[in-house]
């Protein structure tokens, strides 16, 4: 089975997701149901859904069966990931995501609409926190719900606390990360954030859950966490690139981690390589919401003279490599999965969008 016949059950996840909240939804009192409608709206908007696939290929990886078993496993980590874009949009003070609007905007809009007491900010940032949060019980509910020995659900449900708690560390980092110069970020500390924040619950954790529920001891998932380490941090490194607006092949990209001020390797790298005036034109963009396009190009001709663009698109293909290899060499993964985890490999790093 390849990455192609795994996508194939996108129908099948989203009509998972859609039950869910169809089941909940006579259960609350009516007062409730419009901030539970708003959750499912939310999580039903669309996105690549690769976190989910990941679960059904790591199954497919630990069993060589179909993965139908766990298609509410891989509807789980698509609660995971609404909880996550939740409360990131709100300490990115994102305006929208995925084609409307981020969730605190969007319940600070029904405040505004509905004439409600207080500030319409102050109830859409608490009411998204809540909302957030009710996608945690939904989350493990999920998980609980794979057919799947008990054994396997429990290994499985172990997983996602780790999961949770190495991603909660890594967003930590990142906020510290951007309370400090960028001349006093170094690149081990962007790395740990993407290997904590991205490659974790991004990569490794949905396939590892995967293979849990199908079965493979932890003992015989070293290799397989390996291969998905690297390549989430590669897969991160490369939306840093993206987010900066750099893509050969495509014009018109925006450049919204400069102006929000992100600190990410390309960023590091040409603060560290770049002369004063260089920094200077970095500073002029980070954080600066406001920046002119042509104040924002110049920040990103930095990037390309000072090596960084070239530096990231090597420790890019460095990561993935590797990744690579040790899947080639491993005795712990099925010859018949190799190449179902060369496609991950692929569709993750030399994405465009």
């Amino acid at each position: 089975m390849n990455l192609a016949a795994l996508f194939r059950y996108l129908p099948a996840i989203e009509a998972e997701l859609r039950a869910t909240y169809g089941r909940e939804r006579p259960r609350v009192p009516p007062v409730l149901r419009p901030y539970l409608d708003a959750n499912r709206e939310f999580s039903l908007r669309g996105g690549k859904r690769f976190r989910a696939v990941l679960v059904l290929a790591g199954y497919h990886l630990s069993t060589g069966r179909a993965p139908k078993p766990v298609l509410s496993a891989a509807a789980a980590l698509e609660h995971f990931q609404s909880w996550m874009l939740i409360h990131d949009d709100i300490i990115d003070h994102a305006e929208e995501r995925r084609g409307g609007p981020s969730l605190h905007r969007a319940m600070a809009r029904d405040h505004e609409r509905a004439k409600l007491g207080g500030s319409s900010e102050e109830y859409g940032t608490g009411t998204a926190i809540t909302l957030g949060d009710l996608e945690e019980p939904f989350t493990v509910e999920a998980l609980l719900a794979a057919r799947a020995p008990a054994a396997a659900r429990l290994a499985a449900l172990a997983e996602y606390v780790r999961m949770t708690r190495e991603t909660a560390y890594g967003q930590l980092l990142d906020i510290r990360n951007g309370t400090l110069a960028p001349g006093d970020v170094r690149e081990e500390d962007v790395l740990n954030v993407h290997r904590l924040k991205s490659a974790v619950y991004t990569v490794a954790a949905p396939l590892r859950i995967g293979a849990l529920l199908g079965g493979t001891p932890e003992r015989r998932l070293a290799d397989l966490t390996a291969f998905a380490t690297d390549v989430g941090i590669a897969f991160q490194l490369r939306d840093d690139v993206l987010g900066a607006g750099f893509d050969a092949e495509a014009s018109g990209k925006s450049a919204n981690d400069l102006i929000e001020g992100k600190r990410t390797l390309l960023v590091v790298r040409a603060w560290q390589k770049g002369t004063e005036e260089d920094r200077t034109r970095l500073a002029r963009v980070l954080g600066n919401p406001t920046a002119s396009p042509e104040d924002v190009e110049r920040a990103r001709d930095v990037i390309r003279g000072t090596g960084s663009l070239e530096y990231s698109e090597r420790r890019i293909a460095e990561l993935t490599e590797r990744a690579t290899a040790r899947v080639a060499s491993s005795r712990t993964i099925r010859p018949e999965g190799k190449p179902l985890l060369r496609d991950v490999a692929d569709r993750l790093v030399r994405r465009k969008a």
